[in-house]
């Protein structure tokens, strides 16, 4: 069993990597399971990857490389065990260190488990802002990584990419760069996806740092009913009116202010997931068919620099309640749990 460890800070776009690779490994007869883990308590990565109906297990509520570590040694012990997959693909929180979570399951003594060279993304577009807002985070993630994707680069200013590349050498000389984007299976993507199949040959043991401390992330999560339920375009234009509020308040506390806000709407038949990255982004939203029927439900994710946890809080919570009022859709908060999903069937939804 191959286990591949996919890093990279908060909306490097390790999600829509880890869902690609997993589909051609799957059309290429490999056994995938996927390993999706959320600093939040509520799951927002694990449905949009389960998606594809590859076998999807989510930890949430904490980072797998500090609090998290014996739940992803239980949980890849069970997938071993329950599912033997060929290849297990981990995302990590977009706050933790993947050379600690490696050398942590390297040492479980699961046989015949090997790893595949850890690779951390970079995007192309907000590279220079992260680093200058956390240098010891960003540098941190960088050095330890075999191979570094410079993701995003479709949206990118091409000027911008030498810049990157000469600051990933400064801090990285011996790592592996790619360029692509993760949304397009060319040849660039498929440089990545054949180095699933290398083995690691660091030697080096990563240092235990608390991740989420260095990070200088503060975070808010939750999940909500909907009432009544809303058609497709509704919940489109709703999401991105949410995140795009949420951006113009956090930027009222921080102006420059770099992570990740991602949205799900749940309607009967479909799933829009919307995000927002930094303050120079616009909200984006994709579109999935599901098989499922469920009523409307909202899963929030903000995770941000520059703002007190408590200020976060209130911020989000006052903006979802005034968006929402503002569309007459009625909110009604649920308690967060930790959940394990399976899906088996690639044929049940599918991106639009």
């Amino acid at each position: 069993m191959k286990v591949a460890i996919i890093g990279g800070f908060l909306g490097s776009g390790k999600t829509t990597a880890i869902l690609n690779l997993g589909r051609q490994l799957s059309t290429n007869d490999q056994k995938v399971a996927i390993i999706v883990n959320e600093i939040g308590e509520i799951g927002i990565d694990g449905d949009t990857i389960s998606s594809s109906g590859i076998r999807t297990s989510e930890l949430t509520s904490g980072c797998i490389c500090c609090s998290l570590r014996i739940d992803v040694e239980n949980t890849l012990r069970a997938l071993k065990e329950e599912f033997d997959p060929d290849i297990v693909l981990i995302e990590p929180t977009g706050i933790a260190f993947p050379a600690q979570i490696r050398d942590d399951l390297a040492t479980i003594g699961i046989p015949g488990i090997t790893f595949a060279p850890i690779i951390c993304l970079v995007d192309g577009k907000r590279f220079s802002t992260e680093f200058k807002q956390i240098p010891k985070f960003i540098v941190t993630q960088i050095e330890e990584a075999e191979i570094i994707g410079i993701n995003k680069i479709d949206i990118a200013p091409p000027e911008r990419i030498p810049e990157v590349i000469n600051r990933l050498r400064e801090i990285n000389e011996d790592a592996q760069i790619m360029q692509f984007s993760a949304r397009i299976s060319d040849e660039r993507f498929q440089k990545l996806f054949s180095n699933i199949f290398r083995d690691s040959h660091t030697q080096k043991n990563a240092s235990r740092l608390d991740s989420i401390e260095m990070s200088e992330i503060s975070t808010y999560s939750a999940e909500f009913e909907l009432l009544p339920e809303i058609d497709l375009d509704t919940a489109r234009s709703v999401s991105e009116k949410l995140l795009l509020k949420l951006k113009e308040e956090v930027m009222n506390k921080s102006p420059l202010f770099i992570g990740h806000m991602k949205a799900i709407i749940d309607i009967p038949g479909n799933m829009v997931k919307t995000s927002l990255t930094s303050f120079e982004d616009l909200p984006a939203s994709d579109i999935f068919e599901k098989s499922e029927n469920n009523g409307a439900g909202l899963k929030l994710l903000t995770a941000v620099t520059g703002v007190e946890p408590d200020e976060l809080t209130y911020t989000v919570e006052r903006t979802v309640e005034n968006v929402f009022e503002s569309e007459n859709i009625q909110l009604k908060k649920l308690d967060s749990i930790c959940k394990t999903k399976d899906f088996i069937s690639l044929s049940d939804l599918s991106a639009k």
